[in-house]
Parts: structure tokens; sequence; C-alpha cells
């Protein structure tokens, strides 16, 4: 296994820093994650990734799916990345 040279200076700071534990030991992320769309919201979104494509498209495209939460008001905003990471996550995504 190769460690970059930034890894190593990194760890070297944080020894010096904070001690050997520290350098040892990751640190639990400090950042709260917080869902965009509750199960009810993610469930609306499966059924619209499921339903007929917007007329003249030959398939939901991930950035209608956002546009199309927002303007039914499921989502306040949502970004279509979102939307592909909510998709991903169901076996039944058909984008």
């Amino acid at each position: 296994m190769e460690v970059s040279q930034p890894t190593i200076s990194r760890i070297r700071k944080q020894y010096v820093e904070e001690g050997l534990e520290a350098a040892l030991n990751r640190r639990a992320p400090n950042r709260e994650y917080h869902r965009k769309l509750d199960g009810e919201q993610e469930a609306h979104l499966i059924a619209l990734a499921c339903s007929a494509p917007p007329r003249g498209q030959a398939r939901w495209s991930l950035r209608f799916l956002a546009d199309k939460l927002v303007e039914l008001e499921i989502a306040d905003s949502i970004s279509y990345q979102t939307v592909g990471r909510i998709l991903k996550k169901t076996s039944s995504s058909r984008i």
C-alpha cells in the first residue's frame, strides 16, 4: 500500500500537535448530514421516475426529475445529483 506525501505530512503534523493516539486514530466526522427527502418524498420520486417521461422525451433525465419535484412542491429545492444518489439506492430505478 502506498501512502501519499500529503497523508504523511498530515499525520506528522497531527502527531506533533495532538500526540501519538490522535495520529493513529481517525477522528469522527463533525459534520452533520441531513436527508434532503424523507421516505414519502423518495417514494414520490421513484413513482415519478417509473411513470411516463415528459412529452417529447424518451425517458426521464435527472434534471427533469429534480425540476418536477420542485414543480409538484414535493421538495423546496433539490439538485439532479441528489436525485441520482437517491435513485441509485433503489434496485427499481429505470434511469
